[in-house]
């Protein structure tokens, strides 16, 4: 059973690793090429430099709470928009990226293991909705909607690292999104729901290109 003093200390811990969070956001926002230090970083959050360390951990660490920072926002707008949408999921997704784009781009352009950045939102979210689908019958019976959320979830990612690129605008990158998720869910649909499902591949314009 955790004490009363034991709670407080990790209230207080938490407050301080939001605080370095929100100090790094704020240095990216203002300096989008800027080298990024925990000296900074400290000194912004007003914590120690072993603060950052303890809390967080190296630069790697610092990135890859960044996305979990963006996954946690993420869940939280899925929670009360159309969690059972796959297309609301891909939507949201890209949404949240586009809205924060120095520091979306900076976080998965230093982040070593960014590939992996919409492993537990998205594909948790993807997943649900997909066997909804299948459920209803919208989606055949011997479909592993699993597999075909990973690979629309594959296809996200690489749209996401081409925006970051800056390859794509933001409007091409909700487009491949899409795109990849509807031609998952055509391949995939019940004969009743094929020609629904294959509506918006036949009428998509040129923005996938």
């Amino acid at each position: 059973m955790q004490t009363v003093d034991g709670g407080l200390r990790e209230q207080h811990k938490a407050k301080r690793r939001a605080r370095i969070l929100d100090a790094t956001r704020e240095l990216l926002r203002e300096g989008p090429e800027s080298v990024l230090t925990t000296e900074r970083i400290a000194e912004r959050a007003e914590v120690a430099a072993a603060t950052v360390y303890n809390l967080i951990g190296p630069r790697e660490k610092i990135w890859e709470a960044l996305a979990a920072g963006f996954m946690d926002e993420l869940e939280r707008r899925l929670a009360v928009s159309a969690p059972g949408d796959p297309r609301e999921v891909v939507r949201s997704t890209v949404r949240l990226f586009v809205e924060d784009p120095v520091v979306s781009r900076r976080m998965v352009r230093g982040w070593e293991e960014s590939g992996l950045v919409l492993h537990r939102g998205p594909l948790t979210w993807l997943r649900r909705a997909m066997a909804e689908a299948q459920a209803q019958g919208v989606l055949r019976a011997d479909v592993r909607t699993e597999a075909l959320a990973a690979v629309v979830g594959a296809s996200c990612v690489g749209a996401l690292h081409q925006w970051v690129a800056a390859l794509i605008d933001d409007d091409r990158f909700l487009a491949r999104a899409l795109f990849a998720l509807d031609v998952a869910l055509a391949a995939a649909a019940a004969d009743a729901h094929r020609d629904r499902l294959l509506t918006p591949l036949l009428t998509r314009g040129t923005a996938t290109a």
